[in-house]
């Protein structure tokens, strides 16, 4: 890969990752425009560089992911008199108070880690149709048009308890199919808790940073198991260090963007461009052009 291949595709990686356009279709989109070859170390490229995506977000809400609630787990004063099994009680709910943040956020990410582990190899095979991908596009797109008349009724309460967390946790299951966005899904199940778009949004890239960092960090350690894994990252990792940089630095400002954006307009712009690019790649596929998956 050139430096400029390099650079344009952690671009579009950066730019699509939260957004709810479907990062997938795009770089679809992206390799056949600057005609690179689907190799396996464009394919570890595509992996590792979220990693950068993942480290926007925690930098820009590093209070919320490193302050805990202030509050003493194990405070003897306060239970004196209690049996034992009330003091436990009592130290647990304080530990899940403190650690509030953290737990709700794994709540929502196990019913991913559970299907993805057990259907890994199905998600790649469907990741093969680059068909399914572009008709998703359009179906979440359609799908898009008539969110927020349909959900937008946020409730007073936006309070993130762990039914809310479980049920987004659910809505990111259907981010397995490929083509629809892991940001669309996790936002939209999120406002139908009545959660505020903002706060849906805000959660869901919270939640992208334990899912994409297991479903890369899961992808990775197949690359690096198998004969030469190692020395391809080894010999590439300038190209490397260059992509997450520039990924890390674009997610930022496509999370600024999509915030201010979305409180302000909607989902109904990123439908009508989910359907302009799901069509596009349909058309290029009828057309006989040869396009794969990144």
């Amino acid at each position: 890969m050139s430096l400029f291949e390099t650079i344009i595709i952690a671009i579009v990686e950066g730019l699509t990752e939260y957004l709810p356009v479907s990062s997938t279709g795009h770089m679809i989109i992206a390799q056949k425009l600057l005609n690179v070859e689907s190799t396996e170390f464009v394919k570890a490229f595509t992996i590792i560089i979220q990693f950068g995506a993942i480290l926007s977000v925690i930098v820009l809400y590093w209070k919320r992911f490193f302050k805990l609630n202030e509050i003493m787990i194990f405070d003897k004063n306060s239970v004196g008199g209690l049996t034992k099994c009330a003091r436990s009680k009592v130290y647990f709910q304080r530990f899940l108070y403190k650690y509030d943040f953290y737990w709700k956020l794994v709540i929502a990410f196990i019913p991913a880690m559970i299907l993805g582990l057990l259907f890994n190899d199905l998600i790649d095979k469907m990741l093969e149709s680059v068909m399914v991908v572009a008709v998703m596009l359009v179906l979440g797109g359609i799908l898009m048009l008539f969110v927020d008349k349909w959900f937008n009724h946020p409730s007073e309460n936006q309070t993130m308890d762990w039914k809310r967390a479980l049920k987004i946790g659910f809505f990111q299951c259907i981010s397995m199919i490929p083509g629809v966005s892991r940001s669309m899904a996790t936002i939209v199940g999120g406002m139908t808790t009545k959660l505020t778009r903002k706060n849906a949004a805000e959660f869901s890239f919270f939640l992208a940073v334990p899912t994409m960092a297991g479903a890369s960090g899961l992808k990775m350690v197949k690359m690096l198991t198998e004969p030469g894994g190692m020395d391809m990252l080894r010999e590439n990792a300038i190209t490397l260090i260059i992509g997450c940089v520039v990924a890390f630095i674009v997610a930022m400002a496509a999370i600024r963007f999509f915030i201010d954006f979305l409180t302000k307009y909607g989902f109904k712009a990123f439908g009508y461009y989910r359907i302009i690019v799901g069509t596009v790649i349909i058309g290029l596929l009828l057309a006989g052009l040869n396009l794969s998956m990144v």
